[in-house]
């Protein structure tokens, strides 16, 4: 699984005095069909309780919260690069042990529950999945994402049209929020794809599997699309409907993020680019620096000198 998670942009932490608590402060930014919020917390507290009485996406931007969702979860980290979806009438309950030497800070999106659903009816009568057993949905089980760069530039642009001075700000933000449930729901299908790797009957699920199982091999996107049973233009389209990327590009994810695991298990960088399906080790550096920003050597240097 690839657990790389893309950071948000970070409004600057309000001075003390300007705090009317120092345990979740709140800034509102009031939209048409969304309230978005800024919590800062400057102390150590324990127990806090903060309750939605509609969806909302919430993000971490600074520092570190140890957490649960009343009566559904046990507890857990949360981090920057993480966001949660918090269902209608579910209340967080949050422990800040860091906060006097790191603040926190996290951002809250309280959505318009007849606006999801008028997004949603559109999506699905006017842009129908290309997979027939797939339908447009944000599902309630997947709450716990880790942002990918697609999520993080949706969720920053309605940050900044929120924020923003900006007398057709309403408008703005109604098209920025039907990206970001886009790709919220992007999102949610790739971690319901990995998590159910083994069980995952649809046509997805089994193309995601037969890629992992074969990084090592040519892998051709033709070839895959008719094991799926669909043309090579459906497939495409199926492919950035569900997971919101290109099949070439989750291909060449996939095998990056292999990599990693190879190199950081001290393969030899020769031997980690032809497990990973690269004929050229001098690409495959290539590549590597590429998405990674750094040389697999440097890479594999780094590791070795953290553990």
């Amino acid at each position: 699984m690839n657990n790389s998670k893309i950071l948000l942009e970070t409004p600057e932490l309000k001075r003390e005095n300007q705090l009317l608590s120092l345990v979740e402060n709140r800034t509102t930014f009031n939209l048409n069909n969304c309230e978005f919020s800024i919590y800062e917390t400057h102390r150590a507290a324990f127990g806090v309780k903060l309750h939605f009485d509609t969806i909302a996406f919430t993000a971490m931007l600074r520092g570190k919260k140890h957490m649960k969702l009343e009566h559904k979860t046990g507890y857990f980290d949360y981090f920057p690069g993480e966001s949660v979806l918090v269902s209608p009438g579910e209340t967080m309950v949050i422990d800040f042990p860091e906060a006097d030497q790191t603040p926190t800070q996290c951002i809250s999106l309280s959505l318009n529950p007849e606006f999801i659903q008028d997004s949603l009816n559109y999506l699905n009568y006017h842009l129908p999945k290309t997979d027939e057993s797939s339908y447009w949905n944000i599902g309630p089980d997947e709450y716990y994402l880790f942002n990918n760069t697609s999520l993080a530039s949706a969720t920053n642009n309605i940050m900044r049209i929120a924020m923003d001075d900006n007398s057709q700000k309403d408008i703005m933000a109604d098209f920025a929020l039907k990206e970001l449930l886009i790709r919220l729901m992007q999102t949610q299908a790739r971690g319901i794809v990995e998590k159910n790797m083994a069980k995952n009957t649809s046509r997805i699920g089994f193309v995601v599997n037969y890629i992992r199982k074969n990084l090592h091999q040519k892998l051709s996107v033709e070839s895959i699309a008719k094991m799926a049973y669909v043309s090579k233009s459906n497939f495409f389209k199926m492919f950035k409907e569900e997971l919101g990327t290109s099949p070439n590009d989750f291909i060449l994810q996939e095998r990056i993020s292999k990599a990693k695991e190879l190199l950081a298990g001290r393969n030899s960088i020769k031997e980690t680019a032809f497990q990973t399906g690269f004929s050229d080790t001098n690409y495959f550096t290539r590549v590597f620096k590429q998405l990674v920003g750094v040389t697999p050597k440097s890479f594999q240097d780094k590791t070795t000198f953290f553990e």
